[in-house]
């Protein structure tokens, strides 16, 4: 007897002495899962706080793109009754994609314009500059000289065939007497009247104006007046180009007498 009790009594000693540690095991455990409670209500408090924080951006994100999309969109029958330019827009663009939809006459194009040069029109250019040789005889009862020399004319057209003309001439000759050398020089200005009209122009004019003559006689004036009435034509090569013929008939008061004269005239003629 005194040998089974002992054991038991151990035995019973033995699972007492185990108890106390269970339940501090028990204990530890309820505390970590309160923790852990804790630490997750934390956390989800704090997930919703943030969510508030950003539903009002979301917000607004949300009805930025809900506006474009219905600005995009066709109206609605009551949008396009209080709007209804929107609607009418609707329509215009509608209407343009429709396959059916015929397109307007475009503008017509306007025609190009015509060049400066034209013949025989108000078109032509204005302003001709002739530069040339002259071939010069001069007549008097003191001595005769044939001379060659340059001739330079401007002319301006007011209009068509009316040009106004300035015009210098000059002459050189022999010598006569005692080795003196004629020296001719005639200037003035005038009217010109030109039919303007294909490739050939021809043309008239009346130069009015002074001539001085060397050498000079005794008791004499080496001035005097000059008046120099013809014609010619112009052949036109290019635009800005042409080639003149000209014949004139010079009449001149020197020494105190009237000379008839004459004058035949080759230039180039600029035109601008």
């Amino acid at each position: 007897m005194s040998w089974t009790i002992g054991p038991r009594l151990v035995y019973r000693n033995r699972v007492a002495g185990q108890r106390p540690g269970v339940y501090l095991s028990k204990r530890e455990n309820m505390k970590r899962l309160l923790h852990v409670a804790l630490l997750a209500l934390v956390v989800v408090s704090v997930a919703q706080a943030q969510d508030n924080r950003t539903s009002p951006a979301n917000a607004n994100v949300a009805a930025d793109f809900a506006s474009t999309t219905s600005a995009t969109s066709s109206p609605t029958t009551s949008e396009a009754w209080l709007w209804p330019s929107a609607g009418q827009q609707f329509s215009n663009v509608s209407s343009l994609a429709q396959p059916g939809a015929l397109a307007e006459p475009a503008e017509a194009v306007p025609a190009a314009p015509e060049p400066r040069f034209v013949y025989g029109s108000r078109d032509d250019f204005r302003w001709q500059l002739a530069l040339g040789i002259s071939l010069v005889r001069f007549r008097s009862s003191k001595y005769y000289a044939t001379g060659v020399g340059t001739n330079t004319s401007i002319t301006y057209f007011t209009n068509e065939w009316l040009g106004v003309e300035g015009n210098i001439n000059t002459a050189f000759a022999p010598t006569i007497y005692q080795n003196e050398h004629v020296k001719y020089v005639s200037y003035g200005g005038g009217p010109k009247i030109a039919w303007r009209a294909r490739k050939w122009e021809p043309w008239a004019h009346t130069i009015i104006g002074g001539v001085h003559v060397l050498p000079q006689t005794a008791g004499h004036s080496q001035n005097g007046f000059g008046l120099q009435v013809g014609g010619g034509a112009d052949y036109r090569i290019y635009p800005h180009l042409s080639a003149r013929v000209e014949l004139d008939w010079v009449k001149t008061h020197l020494f105190g007498e009237w000379q008839n004269s004459a004058q035949a005239n080759l230039d180039i003629v600029l035109h601008f």
